[in-house]
């Protein structure tokens, strides 16, 4: 077996560096059907941990969880017209079944409004039945014509939440309720602090009323659209008939809201702390938190070391971590050594004879702060009972450090078209300008950057001092606006 290239460095070609990594890491693969991919074990192992934690935080705030089909008639998309416009160039359609033409063709879903909507429907009579806070985890379809794993693919696994309520202020209360969620899971579980806020019309979801999104920046300082909140206003509910008779016995429509995140947190999870040597996994996400591998030499302490080995994972195991004991007789620790470290296990304890002598523990990190050292050798009660603090530290570490960085490559007080380009140019992040609201303002800023509205900045992201004049100097600023590049 020859000697497997090195990965491209990310400052070389951060896309190149990308995809060799997810694959390299067994994250996910290319499939044969065209455009979609494969989640390896590894991979899906950060995803079940994702969602779990998001799982738990919707359970917790009244959420159910459902299931809906994944053929939607095509009536029910073209009834939105906005939504149809929106998602029929990604539509994929099923014509025939059973070896027979179908009388109305179904669309593969691509998101749920419509087929659940009309659910709610024939189950919703009066205010009492509200409100409905539903969500699903399913897979979903959408044609995308360029893919990267994870990033962009036809298929791909997400959670829709959809809710149904009596007011339009419960209604906007839930999709600020769920902004908020997203914005924390990000920030505690992937250690990837997003801005959060208010997408412009050209940018929010087909037959949304306001769409909210939580925008991360990725260590090429390309942002990531990383989950979105929806208020819906009535236009589904019209559509699907969607009425209840309130308090008052007048017959109204209900107000819907929709949210989602995606698998493509994990190409953000990716794309935020990984580095030449391959993934990092934050650790409250890694399927293996601690691995520890046993030094074996081929005399007779092997029986000892490996006996020691699995001793000490069950006793991490004992106290919550997710610990591992990699005792492959094929592969040499070194092997071992370069497979976990690309996987971005958190931590990797080495046993040996020397170890077992002297009653001690080898701990690797794999991420190692400035100035400490690679490797530390701890007294085995002392390291067993110091990982839970170790993991935390970990995790803060790693969000510390993209906050940093998220806040290094945002500039702020951009007065012109031309400056701005210059800042993109340059390889700034987030730039943060005024803007009159001008869809055509937004259109020039495209064409001349490459870069796209990403959000209307929520309060804890606004500048201190409003700007006062539009990016496009024509006439006073309404708001301000983060632009980037975005995947």
């Amino acid at each position: 077996m020859g000697e497997e290239k090195k990965l491209t460095p990310r400052g070389e070609d951060f896309a190149a560096w990308y995809n060799e990594v997810v694959q390299r890491a067994e994250l996910a693969d290319y499939s044969p059907v065209r455009g979609s991919m494969v989640i390896r074990p590894w991979g899906y192992g950060i995803w079940e941990n994702m969602q779990r934690a998001l799982d738990s935080m919707f359970k917790e705030t009244g959420h159910e969880n459902a299931y809906f089909p994944l053929l939607i008639p095509m009536s029910f998309i073209e009834r939105e017209k906005e939504h149809v416009e929106g998602f029929a160039p990604e539509l994929a359609i099923v014509t025939q079944a059973g070896g027979k033409e179908l009388e109305e063709p179904f669309a593969i879903r691509p998101t749920s409004e419509t087929i659940i909507y009309a659910m709610y429907a024939k189950w919703v009579q009066s205010y009492r039945d509200l409100p409905i806070l539903m969500n699903q985890w399913a897979n979903v379809v959408r044609w995308e014509m360029r893919t990267r794993l994870f990033l962009r693919t036809a298929e791909f696994l997400w959670q829709e939440g959809h809710t149904a309520h009596a007011t339009a202020e419960e209604a906007e209360e839930e999709t600020l309720l769920i902004l908020g969620i997203y914005r924390r899971f990000m920030d505690e579980w992937i250690a990837m602090p997003p801005i959060t806020g208010l997408k412009t019309d050209s940018e929010k979801f087909a037959g949304a009323v306001r769409s909210y999104a939580c925008e991360a920046l990725m260590q090429d300082n390309r942002a990531l659209q990383a989950g979105t909140s929806h208020f819906l206003g009535q236009n589904f509910a019209r559509q699907f008939d969607l009425k209840f008779q309130s308090v008052e016995g007048r017959e109204e429509y209900a107000w819907n809201t929709s949210w989602g995140v995606s698998t493509r947190l994990v190409g953000g999870m990716v794309m935020t702390h990984g580095d030449d040597a391959g993934v990092v996994v934050p650790p409250r996400l890694a399927p293996v938190q601690v691995v520890v591998v046993p030094i074996l030499r081929g005399d007779d302490t092997q029986s000892r070391v490996l006996a020691k080995a699995h001793e000490v994972c069950a006793r991490l195991k004992e106290l919550g971590v997710r610990a591992k004991v990699d005792a492959r007789e094929h592969l040499s620790p070194g092997n071992k050594f370069y497979e976990w470290e690309r996987k971005g296990v958190p931590f990797r304890v080495e046993i040996g004879p020397k170890d077992l002598e002297k009653g001690q523990l080898a701990i690797a990190r794999r991420v190692v702060p400035e100035g400490a050292k690679r490797k530390e050798f701890v007294a085995e009660a002392e390291a067993i009972a110091s990982f839970s603090a170790r993991l935390e530290d970990l995790q803060s570490e790693l969000r510390e450090a993209a906050a940093a960085r998220r806040e290094a490559n945002t500039l702020r007080g951009v007065g012109s078209l031309g400056e701005l380009q210059e800042a993109l140019d340059s390889g700034a992040g987030f730039v943060l300008t005024g803007w009159s609201g001008d869809p055509a303002v937004e259109e020039r800023v495209k064409e001349l950057t490459r870069a796209t509205a990403r959000v209307v900045p929520g309060p804890e992201f606004r500048s201190e001092t409003p700007p006062q004049r539009c990016v496009s100097g024509d006439g006073p600023s309404k708001m301000e606006v983060a632009w980037a590049r975005a995947y």
